[in-house]
């Protein structure tokens, strides 16, 4: 594909700048008075300040009892010790909110609402744990306690790269007959956003229903202020998830990191690739875009369906009808099985950790081989253990992560894992051409996952996620051919490249104490 060259600023984007400056501008004015009250030395800033002191210190306990992970309970206690002021009034300020409390209790209750309706497709429960009797934790797991069924009459294709991606999808979209629903973290204009629009704009005048959610800190930079108006006046339905607001709220951390494109609810598409440039790489960023994503085709849409919907009414808090979308009620679904497809979500404002227990289920039920590739390595010590103790096992494990990044901090505090790693025999490669955008894991020849989970902190805690694990579908095999050949074309790293000075380490040590803030 020929590289497009950057187009020229259009008018909007100085209004968009002097927007999102005067946001930033407002969140630091918030801080400042903050600490010029702390700090002013008057009798009364005095009192506030021992009065915090003792607040800070009984946050801290909190914080050790509290049920989370421990890589988040150090981070915070730390910052109380270095800020012991206002430490602990910002935990609780962050923590206790009622729009975030608001916000979460409208996700449940949708998700409450939604949950029946998961059923409608059937479910390949039994068959499933006969002839996956090694893997019937996972499945179990997805289907009884998260509430995901796995399917059979569903096929599955693998698109490795977002090139291919972009080619299915808009000859799928081309074939809409009732309606498309795009839910994406970034929507940029440029050769692939515009190709997918034009596509729209023609299925809305034929009577087909598109709705288009994407995320508000994903196109922050990307996206005019009032681009969803615009959409709407073309007869797209349009909403902004979460929109970023000069506010100091918990609520704003958790973004909508899904990628789905559904189809008449009979085909899906989901992966790394969000609907921009860089992602077919008609531009360059970081090197040549390595990505990847999977298409569905049959009953298993159907679950991406409903994780659409429950997300559009979660934020236009209008009272969907999810059974009149099902698309096989007047004939059943005649697609062919192509072994069992089990679509999954992921929630921050639950208290289940879905994909991050996906990802460890697959580490702990490998026995030959694991192979994982992702964009960021910035994990905690309980995945540390699994990927390490499944090397010491006599599992080939391999993680490819990019050569050229996205965020220096990141990339050196991806790197600061690879020591521990490498000591335990998992074997890391960095993807020298560039960036390494995909998120998948695949193991001995029987099982894969792909979609939008990144190995990190924000990924795997506070942001709504989603993928596919399948089980002796066709495109496990394609996951596992594409990721030979690419890890052909890396670098692997060694031990001796792992050590550096004591400065270097220091920082290191210091970004992974902050690694759950990334």
């Amino acid at each position: 594909m020929k590289k497009r060259e950057k187009k020229p600023r259009k008018k909007w984007v100085g209004s968009l700048l002097r927007m999102r400056f005067s946001i930033i501008l407002l969140l630091v004015v918030q801080l400042a008075v903050i600490i010029y009250v702390l700090f002013s030395g008057s009798t009364v800033s005095e009192i506030i300040s021992y009065t915090l002191s003792i607040i800070s210190f009984f946050v801290c306990l909190y914080i050790v009892s509290k049920r989370d992970k421990g890589a988040y309970k150090l981070t915070w206690v730390f910052l109380i010790l270095l800020f012991p002021l206002f430490g602990g009034l910002f935990y609780l300020f962050f923590r206790f909110q009622s729009p975030t409390r608001r916000f979460s209790k409208r996700v449940s209750a949708v998700q409450e609402k939604a949950r029946p309706f998961l059923s409608l497709a059937g479910s390949g429960y039994n068959e499933a744990c006969s002839v996956a009797k090694e893997h019937t934790s996972q499945i179990k797991y997805l289907e009884n306690y998260a509430g995901f069924p796995i399917y059979t009459d569903s096929e599955t294709k693998y698109l490795p790269s977002g090139e291919k991606m972009n080619e299915a999808l808009l000859e799928e979209l081309k074939a809409a007959k009732r309606y498309i629903f795009l839910e994406y973290f970034i929507v940029e204009e440029g050769v692939m956003w515009d190709s997918i629009l034009e596509i729209l704009e023609e299925k809305v005048q034929n009577g087909v229903k598109v709705r288009l959610i994407y995320d508000d800190f994903g196109c922050f930079f990307k996206l005019p202020k009032n681009y969803a108006e615009s959409l709407r006046a073309k007869g797209i339905e349009c909403v902004v998830f979460n929109r970023f607001r000069p506010v100091l709220t918990a609520v704003q951390n958790n973004r909508d990191h899904r990628k789905i494109s559904v189809i008449d609810g009979k085909v899906a598409f989901t992966g790394g690739i969000n609907l921009a440039d860089e992602y077919i790489n008609a531009i360059e960023r970081f090197g040549h875009w390595k990505d990847s994503a999977v298409m569905i085709r049959g009953r298993a849409a159907w679950s991406f369906t409903l994780m659409f919907l429950q997300m559009w009414e979660v934020c236009t808090g209008i009272d969907e009808d999810y059974g009149s979308y099902y698309p096989w009620e007047d004939r059943p679904c005649s697609e062919m099985s192509d072994g069992f497809v089990q679509p999954y979500a992921d929630s921050p404002l639950d208290e289940e950790n879905t994909g991050e227990h996906v990802y460890l289920q697959m580490i702990n039920s490998a026995k030959d081989y694991l192979y994982i590739t992702t964009p960021y390595l910035v994990i905690d010590d309980s995945m540390i253990s699994a990927l390490c103790l499944a090397a010491k096992s006599g599992v080939d494990v391999r993680i490819i992560t990019p050569g050229i990044s996205d965020s220096r901090w990141v990339h050196a505090t991806t790197r600061s894992y690879y020591g521990a790693l490498i000591g335990a025999g998992v074997k890391i490669y960095e993807y020298t051409r560039g960036f390494m955008h995909a998120k998948t894991f695949v193991s001995d020849d029987t099982t894969a996952t792909v979609g939008t989970t990144n190995l990190d902190f924000r990924s795997l805690y506070l942001h709504f996620e989603c993928g596919v694990w399948m089980y002796g579908s066709g495109a496990v095999a394609e996951v596992k051919n594409d990721f030979e050949k690419t890890v052909s074309g890396c670098h692997r790293i060694t031990a001796e490249e792992c050590r550096c000075g004591p400065l270097l380490r220091l920082f290191r040590n210091i970004m992974r104490l902050f690694a759950p803030l990334m």
